[in-house]
């Protein structure tokens, strides 16, 4: 693709490279972003599970080390209202799991994390003035928008359909992550397709791959737009540069960095990925995400009946995980090229790798 092209992503996040390190809650660390940001991409810290103390002492930590731009993401999810009854079915459907684990099923679980973007985060937005802010599940609420450009920042968000791309463009984003069904982790999904079902059903099993969708998306907006989802390698960015992506979004790959922070039986999933042993499942969080196959998804789901809507799922799951050394509970994410990703270079070798740079 012309490297014209690439020049309104590159020009419009004041980086380099065309390579964003995807922010993935979690796993990536100030580390990861520092290193992908030296090597001339967009590092990402993922703020979703951070209070905003932490998200702030992440930020100073990447600002102490480096002078690049800074992408800080976070979920913009509606909380769910309190639900007792559902909440106990779910803990009733994993019994069986806590009393084999010598657990008792009707302790209350820990509360699920993962807080919506809102007013005391986009204060911390106001006072750090990261050069983008990226969000996942759609967009805040207008005003909520217009305080983050109006701190000067520029807004990503991620689509996986056609039609949620223009809506997002029509919502002040100034460039759209067109996310393939093939990328690991929660689906972007915030427009249900089929507006008498729930999304987890008929939109999942609608959903696009990132090379059918990216040039649809392509020519529907008119804002840049960067490809994510299977792309692990060069190949898979020079794919995406040639179907009218001016950059890519990678996660994947960055988890195999020595600065991802992920759990010993996730790093385990992740060695095992295949192209055809990771699933879309909503057992671990109440919304569909794609992870590496484990025992609770063939037994739960993938997609399960009576999943408490995200993100309350997780909080019955947590103590099962046994602090992430057990792979038949932990949600091991990963998207369907996890194979072609290198297993021996940093965030910042990566990063140049991918783009062809080394």
């Amino acid at each position: 693709m012309p490297a014209l092209s690439n020049a309104r992503l590159t020009d419009l996040l004041g980086v380099p490279l065309p390579i964003l390190q995807a922010p993935m809650a979690g796993a990536t660390t100030p580390a990861m972003a520092i290193g992908a940001a030296r090597a001339g991409g967009l590092g990402a810290l993922a703020c979703a599970l951070f209070t905003p103390d932490q998200a702030r002492s992440a930020a100073q930590a990447f600002r102490a080390a480096i002078d690049a731009p800074l992408n800080l993401n976070f979920f913009c999810h509606a909380t769910p209202a309190a639900d007792p009854v559902g909440a106990l079915a779910w803990r009733a459907k994993l019994a069986r799991y806590y009393v084999e684990a010598g657990l008792d099923p009707a302790q209350a679980p820990p509360d699920a994390g993962r807080a919506p973007f809102d007013d005391a985060f986009c204060a911390l937005v106001e006072a750090l003035r990261p050069e983008v802010v990226s969000f996942h599940f759609g967009l805040p609420d207008d005003h909520l928008v217009a305080r983050v450009k109006a701190a000067g920042c520029k807004i990503l968000s991620s689509a996986t359909t056609v039609a949620e791309a223009q809506w997002l463009e029509a919502h002040g984003a100034d460039a759209i992550i067109a996310m393939g069904a093939e990328a690991g982790g929660h689906r972007a999904t915030f427009l249900p397709q089929f507006a008498d079902h729930l999304v987890h059903g008929l939109d999942m099993a609608a959903q696009p791959g990132l090379f059918a969708l990216l040039p649809q998306v392509v020519d529907a907006v008119t804002v840049p737009v960067i490809a994510a989802g299977g792309i692990a390698d060069p190949r898979g960015v020079a794919a995406a540069l040639a179907l009218g992506a001016c950059g890519v979004q990678v996660g994947t790959a960055y988890l195999f960095t020595p600065e991802a922070q992920v759990p010993a039986a996730h790093r385990a999933g992740l060695e095992d990925a295949r192209d055809d042993n990771t699933m879309l499942t909503d057992v671990f969080t109440g919304r569909p995400a794609r992870a590496v196959v484990n025992r609770l998804m063939l037994e739960m789901g993938p997609l399960g009946s009576q999943v408490p809507p995200f993100p309350t799922a997780g909080g019955a799951i947590a103590p099962l995980r046994r602090g992430g050394e057990s792979r038949d509970f932990v949600n091991a994410w990963a998207g369907q090229s996890a194979r072609l990703a290198p297993r021996t270079l940093d965030s910042h070798d990566l990063t140049r790798w991918l783009a062809g740079a080394t």
